[in-house]
């Protein structure tokens, strides 16, 4: 090896080092469902049906891990998005809507590379919701093809969690919203 190159793989190891730190939390959670992998394989394994998360799973508060979802719409101005936030809350299919100004959205359509400035909306809502949510968002929604993303909330602040079942609940006991 020479002088020259010395620092360079010093350097290069010091750069993963750091890397890794930046990385490794946002690997926890995918690690933690690998470490799940083998009893649900054994499970499959054994014939017997797999088994759900207790009801009192996060710490004996009755919240059952991913019931409530986090929805991502973005909008093309603050304007569309406030109309689509406040008709998804009266409607019950959303107990809370952030807006989140000023994004720049760079992705690929029809061909060309785009870029644009956007509003995101951050949806606060049970799972079971979130197919009707999108049936509304997208009927009421100005792009060709709505960007509505829902990712489940598998733990949080108990009393935030309830609230935004109770907001919603007399919806998901009821049929399809329409617009």
């Amino acid at each position: 090896m020479s002088r020259g190159r010395a620092p360079a793989v010093l350097l290069g190891g010091v750069a993963s080092l750091l890397l890794s730190f930046v990385w490794m939390p946002a690997l926890l959670p995918v690690a933690s469902r690998l470490l799940l992998l083998p009893r649900a394989l054994l499970t499959m394994a054994s014939g017997s049906p797999p088994t759900q998360p207790s009801p009192a799973s996060d710490s004996g508060s009755g919240y059952v891990p991913g019931s409530v979802s986090a929805a991502f719409v973005t909008c093309p101005n603050e304007k569309v998005a406030k109309e689509i936030a406040r008709a998804v809350v009266e409607k019950r299919l959303a107990a809370c809507v952030n807006l989140i100004p000023q994004i720049t959205s760079i992705y690929e359509w029809k061909g060309k590379i785009e870029e644009d400035s956007e509003v995101l909306m951050m949806i606060k809502t049970q799972s079971s919701l979130v197919p009707a949510l999108t049936d509304f968002v997208r009927s009421v929604h100005p792009y060709e093809v709505a960007e509505v993303i829902a990712l489940p909330v598998e733990q949080g602040n108990f009393p935030y969690l309830q609230w935004v079942r109770q907001v919603t609940e007399s919806v998901s006991d009821s049929s399809t919203i329409l617009p």
